[in-house]
């Protein structure tokens, strides 16, 4: 049941639900109409939360997710997985570019309008 997965991984259930509508997560359902987890389900949620710490999405981690093997963040070394990554891992990096490139301009607006003021309360 969903509660129990949960308990297992620490993973709220909304979360899970949301895996479960991404197609990362496939329960079977019981008799009842309850989610029923198989025993890799644990193992699956934890692949999961690997990758979304990585910074993939959950399209990026529904085309590799299959790939993972294990709890750590082992994935078969296929030439398009390894593709998928270094791209992720390009876009990362100009994003923190134009992060980087963000916080300086606000710097030099912060330590400009401050050397006014300073400059301004000089004259008085």
């Amino acid at each position: 049941m969903i509660g129990e997965l949960s308990r297992q991984t620490g993973v709220h259930t909304h979360q899970l639900r949301y895996y479960e509508a991404q197609g990362l997560l496939e329960p079977a359902r019981g008799s009842n109409g309850y989610r029923e987890y198989g025993d890799d389900a644990v193992l699956t949620v934890t692949q999961i939360r690997r990758l979304l710490e990585a910074g993939l999405s959950t399209q990026e981690i529904a085309y590799l997710l299959p790939c993972a093997t294990g709890a750590a963040s082992d994935l078969e070394p296929y030439p398009e997985l390894l593709d998928t990554l270094r791209a992720r891992l390009h876009g990362l990096d100009e994003h923190i570019d134009t992060l980087a490139r963000s916080r300086q301009s606000l710097r030099d607006y912060i330590d400009a309008r401050e050397r006014r003021v300073v400059e301004s309360g000089s004259h008085n």
